[in-house]
């Protein structure tokens, strides 16, 4: 009787301990996941494009609250976070880090020294590359990683960029550096040499874009000196002074579609945004490039610039230099989704990198037909002389 009566007694405190700490677990998870929805939010409304912008940021429960630690280069996000989080009472304390970080010791600034520079998604060689950025090219520097800085391109893409890519310069070295005299190199690959002489020693290779400080003048060559002070020469016959071709670029279809048909054959490299190797939007993006305008990195980004041409497969709207897109057509349950791009340059026919560069024709009887991409038509949008916020023309911002 007494035995049983103990089990009883035992029986019923388990259960209220049992009910009691699931409670207080419940509880626990009802408190986390109100902090990650209030993190979620400030980053839906503030950051909506990782790809552009860093919102790393995430809460560690503690016996009396939280830390909210992580980095951002968004000081807004973060205001808006300490904000949300007072409103809603939840007591935390604060170890984010607004970037740049205070490691780099004033070296934000930097400009690509290598022809051809990889960035990747994370600061590691195996890790994928998202985009390039060539000679010549101002970045911002957020972090450092062991050898790899964490940078931002003049279309805003962020990525990782080993220590051998870049030339890290303080506020002042900088500003010295884009005050000089520039030069850019207009031929699709070269090397530039440690002589006014071809049969000299070569210091680098080159590529479309790359731009270099320019010194002075030799015989048939310019000289010119790297970001990292390397001295070099260039034939005049492949380049020229930055600002003079800047003045001198027509804007026009037929210039896009010239530049276009430079880049025939180039390999297909995910990531790519240079003669050595492009993508779909790499493509469409060194060719804009090339004729003075800097647009958004990918397909999804691109578009959404400009004015928009087609939706109906009509062909006879577009004018050379109008991009097509392709990818997933909306449908009640998925959003519609671009995954590939190409330009059109007249005669039904567009130029896209999907294998190489290459011309398809949009006409089913023609020998390039490209039924897989005309079946998956989105629309074309007209970006040339078009204003608009991820556009930016070289003649109207001191970029380099």
């Amino acid at each position: 009787m007494k035995y049983h009566f103990v089990r009883k007694i035992r029986l019923s405190l388990l259960v209220v301990l049992t009910l009691f700490g699931v409670s207080c677990e419940t509880d626990s998870s009802s408190k986390h996941n109100a902090v990650e929805m209030v993190i979620d939010s400030v980053k839906g409304a503030h950051v909506p494009d990782k790809r552009i912008a860093i919102f790393e940021i995430d809460a560690e429960p503690t016996n009396d609250g939280y830390i909210v630690k992580g980095v951002t280069n968004i000081p807004e996000a973060l205001e808006a976070l300490q904000s949300e989080l007072k409103k809603q009472q939840i007591k935390y304390i604060d170890s984010t880090e607004v970037l740049p970080s205070q490691a780099l010791e004033g070296k934000v600034h930097g400009v690509i020294k290598v022809s051809v520079a990889n960035l990747r998604g994370r600061p590691a060689h195996s890790a994928e590359m998202v985009t390039q950025a060539i000679m010549g090219t101002p970045i911002k520097i957020f972090q450092k990683q062991g050898s790899w800085y964490r940078i931002q391109t003049p279309d805003q893409y962020l990525g990782w960029v080993d220590s051998g890519g870049l030339a890290l310069m303080n506020q002042i070295q900088f500003d010295e550096w884009q005050d000089s005299n520039k030069l850019i190199y207009t031929k699709t690959f070269g090397n530039s040499f440690e002589e006014a002489d071809r049969a000299s020693q070569m210091v680098s290779d080159l590529v479309f874009g790359n731009i270099l400080r320019l010194t002075s003048e030799k015989n048939d060559f310019f000289e010119v000196n790297y970001a990292d002070g390397k001295k070099a020469y260039v034939s005049k016959s492949e380049a020229a002074p930055y600002q003079a071709w800047k003045t001198q670029l027509p804007y026009s279809k037929e210039a896009l579609v010239a530049t276009s048909k430079k880049m025939l054959g180039v390999p297909y490299l995910w990531g790519g945004t240079s003669a050595k190797g492009v993508d779909c939007s790499g493509f469409t993006k060194t060719v804009y490039f090339m004729n003075g305008m800097i647009i958004p990195r990918d397909a999804s980004q691109q578009v959404h610039e400009g004015v928009l041409v087609d939706v109906d497969g009509d062909f006879s709207k577009l004018v050379p230099g109008d991009l097509l897109f392709f990818g997933r057509k909306a449908t009640d349950s998925t959003q519609e989704k671009a995954t590939h791009v190409g330009m059109w340059i007249g005669n039904n026919e567009f130029i896209h990198s999907a294998g190489d560069v290459h011309i398809s024709s949009m006409a089913p009887n023609a020998e390039n037909f490209d039924e897989f991409n005309r079946n998956r038509y989105l629309r074309s949008k007209r970006l040339l002389n078009q204003k608009d916020k991820g556009i930016l023309y070289l003649k109207e911002h001191e970029v380099f």
